[in-house]
């Protein structure tokens, strides 16, 4: 009876110890920060980082994104990066053309089952002078999407429901209009999501530089009180 005793005692140390080392899995819901060839799912997805040099950019490397080092440096897995180069949160684009198909609305529900979901979004609205709308969180229609509020609104309250006891992180990139960015700030307090304001990126044609990663991954690490691992 004893040593029956002794090895369920021994069993239940094992599936402790192995419950506590399966890492936790991170998904990304961006727009072309976020993006690097072959690790975008879907890969139809346009991207703005490749593999290959290109003037616009120094990154020529998965290593050094962002979601990259982040992930590595902190003991997470990469579940599925939904980013899209150009994507707007809201449905309208540049030139006041629909860019609903790109939308974040339009990709939220596809970023698998993670643990937790960084949301990199609004550089886009910002840079396509979409229309700020109203603080609106009830009886949204997709016309509303054409606005800021009302879509991130509608974005991070279906998010909630499609990811429960999943934690939702947003970054909001600097060089933003205020306007954009104190909405943000509004409507993720309204539902409770943490926000990071990023500050300083080092970028290079609007877009991070291998030292801007570097930084991103950093200040998200600092804000999350992430413990170094080196």
């Amino acid at each position: 009876m004893k040593l029956r005793n002794v090895m369920l005692f021994a069993s239940l140390l094992v599936a402790i110890g192995a419950t506590a080392q399966v890492k936790k899995s991170v998904s990304v819901l961006g727009d072309s920060y976020s993006t690097f060839e072959g690790f975008i799912t879907p890969a139809t997805n346009e991207m703005w980082y490749y593999e290959e040099t290109r003037d616009n950019t120094d990154v020529d490397d998965v290593s050094q994104t962002w979601w990259w080092r982040f992930i590595k440096e902190n003991g997470y897995k990469l579940c599925i990066n939904n980013s899209w180069s150009g994507s707007t949160i809201s449905y309208y684009g540049y030139a006041g053309n629909d860019y609903s198909e790109r939308s974040f609305i339009r990709r939220m529900n596809n970023l698998g089952n993670p643990d937790l979901i960084f949301i990199f979004g609004g550089t886009n609205d910002s840079w396509a002078g979409a229309p700020m709308g109203e603080f609106k969180y009830e009886r949204l229609r997709q016309d509303d999407f054409f606005s800021y509020r009302p879509a991130l609104a509608f974005l991070l309250s279906q998010m909630q429901k499609r990811y429960p006891n999943v934690e939702l992180v947003f970054l909001i990139n600097d060089g933003l209009r205020e306007e954009l960015v104190s909405s943000t700030k509004t409507i993720c307090n309204h539902y409770g999501v943490t926000y990071i304001q990023l500050k300083d990126i080092d970028k290079k044609n609007g877009h991070p530089t291998i030292k801007g990663m570097g930084q991103i991954a950093q200040q998200i690490k600092d804000a999350m009180g992430e413990n170094k691992s080196n």
